[in-house]
């Protein structure tokens, strides 16, 4: 599996870890113990860190990743508990910038597609070169996503706006983003974005620097799926606002747009 094999960083400098997972945990304490033993159980016997940032929590989530990291047992995959201020950007930025790993895969708390990214994203690399931006993707016409009659007309209305405002070519830049370590240690410095828009804007300036994200398909887990939704109206809003905004603040490009790493495409 060349995902997960012998990697390498700048100059051929073997890189410290294969894989970082990075996992965003905000009220989480119903679920976070149980996707970090899933995850640590998919990865065993890779180099691999999962990296977990717990922000602003109120239900003691807190205090249960910091009783999970102290009891880690020693091996090939690592756990680092991490905190930032509450918001999803702002704990995707964080366990970024911490990240380690030859490639790097932002995921949910509740891992709402298993590993179907993961799984894509191996299919992909046994075929050849693996792109350096994977998208596990709701918008992959092979995707089994139920969604409400209201869920998936706000969906559908955001996607047209995010190809009308920023001329986006991607379906779903805010599903899971594995995505060339590298790369995304370099685009973290402009991103700003503390919410749900942060992927967006991490995959719009991907698209930016000249690299196509390749999609593909998920299912959404039954779990996931009988939860309710966390994102409200409101958010629809402030997102599409957010979009102009986005917009407006990488208008000139961003320092990266032709570096040679990220147009390395």
């Amino acid at each position: 599996m060349r995902l997960f094999g012998c990697s390498h960083g700048q100059n051929g400098a073997r890189a410290p870890k294969a894989l970082s997972v990075v996992i965003p945990a905000y009220n989480s304490a119903e679920v976070i113990e149980q996707t970090v033993r899933r995850v640590a159980e998919r990865l065993a016997g890779h180099d691999v860190e999962i990296i977990v940032v717990e922000n602003g929590s109120t239900d003691g989530t807190a205090d249960l990743c910091a009783r999970l990291a102290a009891g880690w047992p020693a091996g090939p995959v690592s756990l680092t508990v991490l905190q930032s201020e509450k918001g999803m950007g702002n704990a995707l930025r964080a366990g970024a910038e911490a990240s380690r790993g030859a490639h790097v895969l932002l995921t949910a708390d509740d891992l709402p597609f298993g590993f179907d990214d993961l799984d894509g994203a191996e299919r992909l690399a046994e075929k050849g070169r693996l792109p350096r931006v994977v998208i596990g993707s709701k918008a992959h016409p092979d995707s089994q996503v139920r969604r409400g009659a209201l869920r998936g007309t706000l969906t559908w209305g955001f996607a047209a706006m995010r190809r009308v405002v920023l001329g986006m070519r991607t379906g779903d830049p805010q599903g899971t983003v594995l995505m060339d370590g590298e790369l995304m240690r370099e685009l973290v410095p402009d991103l700003v974005e503390p919410g749900f828009l942060f992927t967006t804007e991490l995959v719009y300036l991907a698209e930016r620097a000249g690299i196509a994200p390749v999609e593909v398909p998920v299912r959404l887990s039954d779990d996931h799926d009988s939860h309710e939704t966390r994102i409200s109206r409101a958010d629809v809003l402030a997102m599409g606002v957010g979009l102009f905004r986005l917009r407006a603040r990488h208008r000139d490009g961003g320092r990266l747009a032709w570096s040679g790493s990220a147009s390395r495409g």
